[in-house]
């Protein structure tokens, strides 16, 4: 699961923080494998910004799930103070962490100057960055001048996340998991998918390239009941595209007929990826993109306004994942 920790209308921050452990708690429930957020900053209706204090929290109230960032978006941070961050998280709870990296702002540019001051970043800064990374998270050598107390030693596993070719390459260049992110981007899943394992060389991290890909999920009884509650997530990508963020709004019955058809092909070509429906068009989509792309992993994400009802679509993916398998 990715979780973007949405605000709800008419409910409050401390409601969407809390909820997402509980969501996190239901995950695990249902066999998950991992439970990430994602760092955004200043965007009305998301509450990740802190994205390590939340992993911690998220943490703390499951026991076996791996919890992580999806992404901690690295151009804002000193690779120092992620490691950390994400090493004290590491010493706190072993085995269970996990530290995606974007190389987006996750920002507008008036909030990316606030968060950097005075750096000005060049494509150059993201892959020695992660270099940086990596050596402050490995074990120490002699003459090392800068530890990270804590985080030396404790190789937190590093995904590098993207929704282009860039990261796809750098990924495939180190060896290293690669997410991308066609859960709001699905325009160059196939060519990123593609160039990833075609030029993955084996590191000590993996031998073969392992990907992972982002799937918008709304899950219902029936189709016709997840169409009215996918309208939430249409709404916020409509907001997304013209700039009018908002909290999530509750379902509204036809809200696709309302609008241009400009604004319909933008929300599409937004959800490309996604998957909504009843229990067999669930199940069918989930096996069309996982044959489609060879994806060792789908991550879903679950905007579903009622928190019980996002729930219930969780279930039903579990149950059509446990059925595509056997």
């Amino acid at each position: 699961m990715l979780d973007l920790v949405p605000v709800r209308e008419g409910a409050s921050i401390a409601d969407a923080l809390w909820q997402a452990q509980r969501t996190a708690q239901h995950a695990e429930s249902l066999g998950f494998t991992r439970y990430w957020v994602a760092e955004h900053h200043n965007l009305q209706g998301i509450a990740s910004s802190a994205t390590a204090v939340l992993v911690g929290h998220i943490a703390s109230g499951t026991h076996r799930i791996r919890v992580g960032s999806g992404g901690i978006m690295l151009p804002n941070h000193a690779p120092l103070t992620v490691a950390e961050a994400f090493g004290t998280l590491a010493e706190l709870y072993p085995g269970r962490i996990d530290l995606g990296l974007g190389r987006a702002p996750g920002t507008d540019p008036v909030t990316m100057r606030a968060l950097r001051r005075d750096r000005v970043e060049t494509e150059e800064d993201f892959p020695r960055d992660v270099a940086e990374l990596q050596g402050l998270l490995a074990p120490t050598v002699r003459g090392q001048r800068v530890v990270a107390m804590p985080g030396a030693g404790t190789q937190v596993p590093i995904w590098l996340l993207g929704s282009s070719l860039f990261s796809a390459s750098l990924a495939a260049e180190r060896g290293l998991p690669f997410a991308f992110a066609s859960h709001f981007a699905p325009r160059f899943l196939m060519q990123a998918a593609n160039l990833y394992r075609n030029r993955f060389q084996p590191s000590d991290v993996l031998d073969k390239p392992y990907l992972m890909i982002g799937v918008p999920l709304v899950a219902a009884p029936t189709d016709e009941e997840a169409e009215y509650l996918a309208s939430s997530v249409f709404r916020r990508v409509l907001g997304i595209l013209t700039g009018d963020r908002r909290p999530l709004q509750p379902p509204e019955r036809d809200f696709m007929d309302h609008l241009s058809a400009d604004e319909r092909q933008g929300i599409a070509g937004f959800l490309g990826a996604a998957v909504i429906g009843g229990p067999e068009t669930v199940r069918e989509g989930l096996m069309q993109l996982q044959q489609a792309t060879g994806a060792d992993e789908l991550i879903l994400t679950c905007d579903v306004y009622d928190p019980e009802l996002r729930l219930r679509s969780m279930s039903i993916a579990a149950e059509c994942v446990a059925l595509a398998t056997a």
